[in-house]
């Protein structure tokens, strides 16, 4: 069973979702829970299937005291870099809630501090505090209906099913057909041969 990081402060987690792929947007989410909250099945949103992410998403959603969602495009990802671009999308989240919590729990270990809210940097927070992994799992979901969307409209990627990470299949489509508008350009694809150049 996950945990409160402080037992009797307002506490926001948030998390982001998509910083490793080629593709896409990354995308943050900030959630505060009720004192009271538990449950079971809540986990860091990559130990769970698809459908217990979809269960708990709709749970958090009518659960939460406030939550908060931000993607961050490609374009904004390549003009300043994943790791500012993600703690962007984080303050982007936490600005969309309704509740200023007292305090905020980031998964990780590099963010800048919003407002004059304390935070605490915690590495694999979202497999043991609850607000984090709620944040996991919104940021998890809402990024991946983003790119079953566009999807469609690339189908060569194969989006739904890889989500934009780098996959070989995913690799492969950029060797053949190229980059398109949703793909970080900084991210590039060596023409020789398929590898990943940062």
């Amino acid at each position: 069973m996950l945990k409160k990081f402080h037992r009797f402060l307002l506490e926001a987690g948030t998390d982001e979702a998509g910083r490793g792929c080629l593709a896409g947007p990354v995308t943050a989410a900030a959630v505060i829970l009720p004192a009271e909250y538990a449950n079971g099945l809540l986990n860091d949103s990559k130990k769970l299937t698809a459908r217990q992410r979809q269960i708990l998403k709709q749970e958090i959603e009518q659960t939460a005291l406030s939550f908060g969602i931000a993607h961050v495009d490609p374009e904004t990802i390549d003009t300043m870099n994943i790791l500012q671009a993600s703690i962007f999308g984080m303050h982007k989240a936490l600005e969309q809630l309704t509740i200023e919590p007292r305090h905020i729990l980031v998964d990780g270990n590099r963010f800048k501090p919003y407002r004059t809210i304390s935070h605490e940097c915690i590495i694999k927070g979202d497999g043991v505090f609850m607000s984090i992994a709620a944040a996991s799992i919104l940021a998890k979901t809402m990024r991946d209906s983003y790119m079953e969307t566009i999807h469609d409209e690339y189908p060569m990627y194969n989006w739904k099913q890889n989500k934009g990470y780098p996959t070989l299949e995913h690799r492969m489509a950029i060797k053949k057909y190229g980059l398109t508008k949703y793909h970080r350009k900084t991210f590039k694809i060596k023409s020789e041969q398929v590898s990943l150049e940062f």
